[in-house]
């Protein structure tokens, strides 16, 4: 009677007949390879029931496998808001002059750093003289030049903006809030503000200013955010995702929010026992930008796969368990 096929030809044969799991195993980078588990032995694919999948030690560090201990953490309530950063109106200044003239010289350009009263630029006057009188602008403010009008010989009229100055040291988030969640939004309300710029970063800040008005076409009410600025990182026109802390727990049962896989309707974790993962289905209850509470499936200190968790998922789908190495 002819052998049983190997592992590798039974997943290989598996994929054939499962083209969506297929995918899946390609994009977690999970077909098992020499160099996936350089160290461990090969994944075998189980034809019976899902169960527990086993992992050597190398083979977690092939996947880069972290976990995190479930326990009490502070939990909070959010209400995200999307928006933009905005310069603060009282932290900028425009440089210009009161006589009709021509430029000069100049003195700073955009990107420049200035303090209050540098010169920026001179102009000539139109006014009898020989030479005719000059005048040297000045920085009204210390900030950063994020607009140069002039070039060395326009002509300029009184009233011309020559420079723009913005102190941005302290920028806002400029955020809308609908209609229906106005009464959520209160001054003084922490806020962490998530941009794309710096994914793996959290800017902390809180609301200042609720505007009076309500947009009739958006039903929305626009909210300012005041966050610190010192390095300048934060720009102007940036997108930006707040989250308005409404409420906190502060001995919440959480785990990170990105441990948690939802298919088929179901929401489960993977807990480590040992060299041993089991799949946990988990009753959520409040969310907020980091964490998910879990009241009900798991207790205090059980250790939930944070990282690796996909890769973990696609070998329990395919029924993967471990070779012994021989």
């Amino acid at each position: 009677m002819p052998s049983s096929p190997t592992g590798l030809h039974r997943l290989v044969s598996l994929l054939n007949r499962t083209p969506a799991l297929a995918l899946a195993v390609l994009l977690t980078g999970l077909v098992a390879t020499p160099s996936a588990f350089a160290h461990g032995g090969q994944i075998e694919v189980a034809g019976g029931a899902r169960g527990p999948v086993q992992l050597s030690a190398a083979q977690q560090l092939a996947i880069a496998l972290q976990v995190v201990a479930a326990g009490p953490h502070a939990m909070s309530t959010v209400l995200n808001v999307n928006g933009e950063i905005q310069l603060l109106p009282d932290r900028q200044s425009g440089a210009s002059l009161r006589i009709s003239g021509q430029v000069t010289a100049l003195y700073a350009n955009v990107g420049d750093r200035v303090r209050a009263g540098q010169p920026l630029a001179r102009v000539q006057a139109r006014l009898a003289g020989d030479p005719p009188p000059s005048v040297t602008v000045t920085a009204p403010r210390a900030g950063v030049i994020d607009e140069r009008s002039v070039v060395v010989g326009q002509a300029v009229e009184p009233n011309t903006q020559l420079f723009h100055i913005s102190d941005r040291s302290e920028v806002i988030v400029l955020g809308k809030v609908y209609e229906e969640d106005l009464g959520k939004v209160k001054l003084g309300q922490p806020a962490r503000v998530h941009l794309l710029a710096y994914p793996e970063r959290v800017f902390v800040g809180k609301v200042t200013v609720i505007e009076p008005n309500l947009d009739s076409l958006s039903r929305t009410v626009k909210t300012w955010i005041r966050l610190a600025n010192p390095d300048g990182l934060l720009k102007p026109n940036m997108f930006a995702r707040s989250s308005l802390v409404l409420s906190q727990n502060e001995a919440a049962l959480v785990v990170p929010t990105n441990a948690i896989l939802e298919a088929n309707g179901e929401r489960f974790v993977f807990v480590r026992e040992g060299s041993k993962f089991d799949r946990v289905e988990v009753t959520l209850g409040a969310r907020d930008d980091q964490f998910s509470e879990v009241t009900d499936g798991l207790v205090p200190g059980d250790q939930v796969v944070t990282q690796g968790v996909r890769q973990v998922y696609t070998m329990w789908l395919t029924g993967g368990q471990t070779k012994a190495k021989e």
